[in-house]
This record gives C-alpha cells, structure tokens and sequence, in this order.
C-alpha cells in the first residue's frame, strides 16, 4: 500500500504546504558545455534567444538539441515547481513540483523557432500527461517555457496545428502545459551532456510517430 501512495503522489503536483523546502546555495554544476566548450550559463552572442522545453528524461532531450545547427548552448535542469534549488534526489520523489527541462540558447538566423517547436513536438509524446513511457511522474510533463510573448503565441499556435494532426490520426489530447519561463535551476555537473559522456547511457525519448507541419511564426 504504502508503495501505491508513493506511486500516485509522484503524479501530482505537490502543494505549496507539501513541497519540499530546498535551500539558499545552488547545486554545484559544470561550468563549460561537454560537448562544444561554451559556458553552459552563456547568453550567446547578440540577437540569442532562449527557451525551455521538458519532454521527459532530459538527457536524451539535450543530445536531441545540441546536435542542431544554428543552438549556442544547452544544459539541463529543473523549473516549473516549488523548491528553491532542488537537487535530483528530491525533484525524484515529486515533493518538489519541477519538470526536467533543457535551456536551449539558439541563434534565429541559423535555427528557427518553428523549427524547435517541430522538433519538441516529434520527439515526444505530449498526450501521457505525468509520464513518457516507462518514466513516471510530474518530472517527466511536456512543457515549453518561453522567455517572450512572441514565443508563447508561436508556441500555443504551434500546440494547436499538433493537436489537430493528433486528432486525424486518432491520437491522444495533448497534456502540454506552456508558461512563461519559471527560474530555471542548473542540474548537477553528472547530468549535463550525460549521453556525451556516457554514449550508451538511457535514453527513453520516443515521438508519437505523428509528424507536425512547421507552424508559422506570428509577428
């Protein structure tokens, strides 16, 4: 019984009262990019913008996004929750509300909005609501977290054009939930670019198999 609690509570978010008090000192985390050398923390030259997605485990996500033309930088992490500087052990028992996201800083003259909007929607399923696949609880939501409002109308526009070739193929409704960017805590120095240093390391991300037509960027 007390394992079947344990399984429901990491379904829901925890309430304010619920949630774990966390700390004043960040998480210790790498100071450069495995991968590419860049700060993992660098805003990128001028005219970078930033945006975060969860979309499961966030390992697999990272290697998805650092591998495309045009992304300065990413790095993994928690957001979207209650506790102030979670460690992975915490946000684990789902006493601290975060989700597992990537801070992708990309370039838009290289790599579209657009274009990261397909990618998140193609390489997840974002109908599961608390889970992706064998992975459960609220770590493992969909969610984009925007840092404008251009961003945030592109992507709810974007949800709906999924949501419909969803509906054509007899899917799921989509469970993604799109905010304005909440702090966004660095994960420990092991998990960034952990599929670089571990190339045979998990990786559950799967798409739905559904392909998204590349939304338009509204003005």
């Amino acid at each position: 019984m007390f394992l079947i609690d344990r399984l429901t509570s990491r379904m829901k978010l925890p309430t304010v009262e619920a949630a774990l008090p966390g700390r004043d000192a960040a998480v210790p985390t790498a100071e450069t990019h495995f991968v590419n050398g860049r700060p993992i923390k660098d805003d990128g030259p001028d005219g970078t913008q930033e945006v975060f997605f969860g979309m499961g485990c966030f390992w697999g996500v990272e290697r998805l996004f650092w591998e495309q033309q045009g992304v300065w930088v990413t790095a993994v992490g928690y957001q979207a929750g209650t506790t102030k500087n979670p460690t992975y052990q915490e946000v684990c028992t789902g006493l601290t509300g975060h989700n597992e996201t990537v801070r992708v800083a990309f370039q838009p003259e290289e790599i579209s909005f657009e274009k990261l909007l397909q990618l998140f929607w193609e390489n997840h399923d974002p109908t599961q609501g608390m889970r992706q696949g064998n992975d459960t609880g609220t770590q493992y939501r969909s969610g984009i977290y925007t840092t404008s409002d251009t961003q945030k109308r592109s992507a709810e526009e974007s949800r709906s054009v999924y949501a419909n070739a969803l509906a054509k193929a007899d899917r799921g409704t989509i469970t993604t939930e799109i905010k304005d960017a909440p702090e966004f805590f660095y994960a420990e120095e092991y998990h960034q670019q952990y599929l670089a240093k571990n190339p045979g390391g998990y990786c559950n991300m799967r798409g739905s198999g559904v392909a998204c037509p590349v939304p338009q960027l509204t003005a």
